[in-house]
Order: structure tokens, then C-alpha cells, then sequence
């Protein structure tokens, strides 16, 4: 198992270094819902999303980093 996700994975970066322009840890910061997001734009939105004062309860809840 650990081959195929090495060999798999090394596809992966070197394909997003290829299209995207990425480097390396660009492409290891990324989850994988983002790479197919950026990969396929055209596909539909998941959910209604959330709106700016739905953002910023959320932002004002996080201590990270303070």
C-alpha cells in the first residue's frame, strides 16, 4: 500500500507542478478538496456556503494564534 500511495502521490505533485505551476509544498498544504476544486472549476457548488457575518462569528470564535 505505501508503494502505491508514494508512486500515486508523486503523480500527483508532479502533475500540479506541471499544470498548476505549483511547488512542492504548495501542493503538500493543499487537501484534496482543493486540488479538485482548482482542477475542476466547472464543477457544481456543494451547499449554500456562508455569509460575511457568518465568517466573521466564526473568525471572532478562533483564538488561534492570539
Amino acid at each position: 500500500m505505501e508503494a502505491t500511495f508514494a508512486a500515486g502521490a508523486r503523480r500527483l505533485a508532479g502533475g500540479a507542478g506541471r499544470l498548476l505551476g505549483w511547488p512542492p509544498h504548495w501542493f503538500w498544504q493543499a487537501t484534496p478538496a482543493e486540488l479538485a476544486a482548482i482542477l475542476d472549476p466547472e464543477s457544481e457548488p456543494r451547499g449554500d456556503g456562508i455569509d460575511r457575518a457568518a465568517l466573521q462569528r466564526m473568525m471572532e470564535m478562533d483564538d488561534n494564534g492570539r
